[in-house]
């Protein structure tokens, strides 16, 4: 995987000299202005997005396409989230290679830095490449690769907010933006699934929509970026 940082990096080695556009803070300042406490434990029941912290509904799934697996909320949740590394894996890096962190999920760690974080204390969040990706880093996506992100967003109608619309930011991070039950997870979960034999069935493995085709850069552009839970 060629990050930014990583071509920023080769570039200092070889006595380039490159200017940041803009003054980022240390991850350490930016999450102490977020949260003056720093890292704190979570101690409610539920996540922020609402959704119940319950180590029975979470089961281990594999990423199709990949030799990864990882553990998720049972159910629509999962499958949702699954594409997104589905395509994120095709699309911009593998997550089997080991770099970048990979992909991390449902965890009992309470520990968050962020409020967001606590979702994947509910199985409903995933983090792609989290090292190269952490939260309040100054890294970020390549503008194609966040024209896929965004694309991805697409495909999922509203139910997953990304880290990287997110304050602090963290562009490894999704998670499941509404609560459980919901009409549209359900909706946009059997469009998505791969194991639904359906005639609207959406992308699968290895067969993705076209980011920059003029119809999914409209509804990209018309999706309002989801900034909570």
């Amino acid at each position: 995987m060629i990050s930014r940082r990583s071509l920023l990096n080769a570039a200092a080695g070889a006595g380039v000299l490159v200017v940041a556009q803009g003054t980022v803070l240390p991850a350490a300042a930016a999450n102490a202005a977020d949260d003056p406490t720093g890292p704190a434990e979570w101690t409610r029941k539920s996540s922020s997005n609402g959704w119940r912290i319950d180590p029975v509904a979470v089961a281990v799934h594999h990423v199709e396409g990949t030799t990864r697996s990882v553990s998720l909320h049972k159910g629509d949740a999962a499958v949702i989230l699954l594409h997104i590394a589905r395509r994120w894996h095709y699309e911009i890096a593998g997550i089997d290679t080991g770099e970048g962190g990979g992909i991390t999920a449902h965890t009992t760690r309470r520990t968050v830095s962020a409020a967001f974080e606590s979702n994947y204390l509910s199985g409903t969040a995933i983090a792609l490449h989290p090292r190269a990706y952490p939260l309040a880093g100054s890294e970020r996506l390549w503008p194609h690769h966040e024209a896929i992100v965004r694309d991805i967003l697409v495909d999922c109608e509203g139910t997953v907010a990304w880290g990287g619309d997110l304050k602090p930011a963290k562009a490894s991070h999704f998670h499941i933006a509404v609560r459980s039950g919901d009409r549209a997870l359900a909706r946009v979960a059997e469009k998505l699934d791969t194991s639904r034999h359906r005639e609207f069935r959406a992308q699968t493995a290895g067969t993705v929509a076209d980011p920059a085709a003029p119809g999914r850069r409209v509804k990209a552009r018309r999706l309002r970026p989801v900034t909570t839970g």
